[in-house]
């Protein structure tokens, strides 16, 4: 059985996934759109629990990181959507409807942070709130 602390972090990881995915949808991600990403994780998600990581540092903080890591390796949108929802349907529990708001908004807040949503994103963005709606 995993531990609290693993299934939180691993949970943190995949939103990072997720939003890399909403943000390198028109295959360019913006600084506004980072800045926007690591606004939100101050303001919303360092609240959501107690779990911290290896250095002690909020969990939440691993959004920031993923994204990081998956901007520097040049990951596709489309696959790194498909990874979270593949995590979001084996771990269903995880997300409650506090959680799916939360997502959704910041979803939302990165895909408009530059110059509005484009095309792409809408895509990106109507294929979440399908999933999120089941």
């Amino acid at each position: 059985m995993l531990s609290p602390n693993r299934v939180g972090i691993e949970f943190y990881q995949n939103l990072g996934t997720l939003f890399y995915a909403i943000a390198i949808a028109d295959r360019t991600v913006h600084t506004k759109e980072l800045a926007r990403l690591k606004e939100i994780i101050r303001e919303s998600w360092l609240t959501v629990d107690d779990i911290e990581d290896r250095y002690n540092a909020d969990a939440a903080y691993q959004i920031e990181t993923v994204f990081d890591r998956l901007l520097e390796n040049g990951k596709e949108s489309g696959q790194c959507f498909e990874d979270f929802t593949k995590y979001y349907t084996e771990h269903l529990k995880l997300f409650t409807e506090q959680v799916k708001i939360l997502i959704a908004d910041t979803a939302n807040s990165i895909a408009k942070s530059f110059s509005g949503t484009n095309k792409a994103e809408l895509i990106i963005l109507a294929k979440l709130a399908l999933l999120l709606r089941d």
